[in-house]
């Protein structure tokens, strides 16, 4: 079982062959002047971060990165190093753990160092080391003035990263229908969700309930501090605007340049993100249909037949495996991520209607990073162990089960899974949740810029204005894009590059509410 609500490897590697432009022009919308003008230069915050001088003053070694197992080491201009962080910052003389840190220095082309930048990619699970050498071409133009800087949060790949089951046992549980049709599936769906939680709890051990946004928002400001920084300065994209709401809630006074892509609706709970993520789906899903000339309505109902003949009957595929409806679902989703997806779609549901599930299988093994070797990346499993201690919701089985009309009607193709999931995911989890839907509300921080796409199929564009809401009058500012796909910046549109890159670089914060056509 996989969750949609994330940055993975491959939707990142699908965005980035939409490239990026130039950023060289706006549209004209009348703008004003605002935001940090610190220098990582400046001497660090002096707001007391309650933490010992032997993490504060610690010193990064940073050397040559090495290659990891998910992605060959980058090239010499990165480098890496691992910064020391309190196990439990209730007790933040007591263990630590390490996180591995990426970074490549500004090249000081155009004009004077700004400081440090840090990006989160999202999942949450997701890698920064893995991917933020890839990522820096998209972001070239800020390279000059910012140290493009990432890490792999707590509990993720090089950073004390989570595995909670073997691939033999990955690769069976493929078999669990995620959609439960009777009892007998319905007992083995949360079962698996069970013997799941107590896989990660073995794994984690006592990481297991420090792997919070929270925990992680507090990280990124020793990080700060450490750096050099005097001020935050941030990129986070899908999760990532989640944490970086979080920290300017914690952190409101250390606040510098904040980007928000993507954005998680931070009123939502664990329900109500559930909804948002099936409209959203069901949105992209209705523009590629359009796009191919179909009816949405008609193009979803034939998709759903296709689903229900798959349930009854796995079709064959490639290397004597089964598709599933799981998997088929999960090879319908990837495409939507972007639109130079959307023709590998139309040929793997061609495919599957002739009878031969192997491209919608491929497309599955992207999102699930599945290599052709059979073996497994482990972003869900940090996913899950990361989303279940902060979501205290759990629905149980009953109260899913009278929800689960709302979400067919929100979507006849996604809303049967994303409503089960909204019981699975959690379901008898070792440890309790924290809260509903995230704090960001942060007083007196400097304005951030919150980025919407109306064609975004994993974080609805309503959510950018609920975050810029919350984050609270003259500190959200929100752009929108009418474009698709999962986030705006880097995808084809020069005003929103250019808007992002002026409030990067400049600290020019656009007016409330700007709006970039496609």
């Amino acid at each position: 079982m996989a969750r949609f609500a994330r940055w993975t490897a491959a939707a990142a590697a699908a965005l980035l062959v939409a490239g990026c432009s130039s950023g060289s022009s706006g549209d004209g919308t009348d703008e004003g002047k605002g935001g940090d003008k610190s220098s990582a230069t400046a001497p660090s915050s002096g707001t007391p971060s309650g933490l010992p001088a032997k993490l504060t003053s610690q010193k990064l070694d940073w050397g040559r990165c090495k290659g990891t197992s998910d992605s060959p080491a980058p090239g010499s201009g990165w480098q890496c190093a691992t910064l020391k962080v309190p196990l439990d910052y209730a007790k933040p003389d007591g263990e630590t753990i390490g996180l591995a840190v990426i970074r490549s220095k500004a090249t000081g082309g155009s004009g004077k160092r700004i400081g440090s930048l840090l990006f989160n990619f999202g999942g949450p699970g997701g890698s920064g080391i893995s991917t933020m050498p890839s990522y820096g071409s998209i972001v070239g133009s800020l390279h000059d003035r910012y140290d493009l800087v990432s890490w792999d949060p707590r509990g993720v790949a090089a950073s004390e990263g989570v595995r909670c089951r073997s691939d033999k046992d990955i690769q069976a549980a493929e078999s669990v229908d995620a959609t439960p049709d009777d009892a007998t599936e319905e007992a083995a769906y949360f079962k698996d969700a069970t013997d799941f939680g107590k896989g990660c709890e073995k794994a984690a051990g006592k990481l297991m309930s420090h792997v919070s946004t929270t925990d992680t928002a507090r990280d990124m400001d020793l990080m700060r501090e450490v750096l050099g920084d005097r001020k935050m300065h941030y990129f986070g994209i899908s999760y990532g605007t989640e944490l970086g709401g979080v920290y300017a809630h914690l952190f409101p006074k250390n606040v510098g340049r904040l980007v928000l892509d993507a954005v998680v609706d931070p009123s939502a709970d664990t329900v109500g993100h559930a909804k948002n993520q099936t409209l959203g789906f069901q949105r992209a899903l209705d523009d590629y249909l359009k796009s191919t000339g179909q009816d949405p309505k008609q193009g979803s109902q034939k998709i759903v037949d296709l689903l229900k003949r798959i349930d009854a009957r796995p079709l064959p595929a490639s290397g004597g495996r089964k598709l599933t409806q799981t998997l088929a679902l999960t090879g319908i989703v990837l495409p939507l991520y972007s639109k130079q997806g959307w023709p590998s779609l139309t040929s793997a549901l061609k495919a599957a209607e002739d009878g031969d599930g192997s491209e919608l299988l491929t497309l599955a093994d992207g999102y699930n990073e599945r290599d052709p070797s059979g073996r497994y990346g482990t972003t869900t499993h940090s996913q899950r162990v990361i989303s279940c201690l902060d979501d205290k919701q759990r629905p149980t089985p009953e109260e899913t089960r009278k929800l689960l009309p709302e979400f067919e009607k929100i979507s006849p193709v996604f809303g049967d899974f994303m409503g089960w999931d909204t019981a699975g995911w959690c379901h008898d989890w070792p440890v309790a949740g924290q809260f509903d839907n995230p704090e960001v509300s942060a007083p007196g921080a400097e304005p951030v810029l919150v980025v919407g796409n109306t064609g975004d199929p994993a974080t609805p564009y309503e959510g950018a204005r609920r975050m810029a809401d919350e984050l609270g009058k003259d500190v959200g500012v929100e752009l929108t894009w009418k474009g698709e796909g999962h986030g705006a910046y880097g995808s084809g549109s020069d005003c929103v590059d250019s808007t992002v890159n002026r409030y990067l670089l400049d600290g020019t914060v656009p007016k409330d509410g700007k709006v970039c056509a496609s």
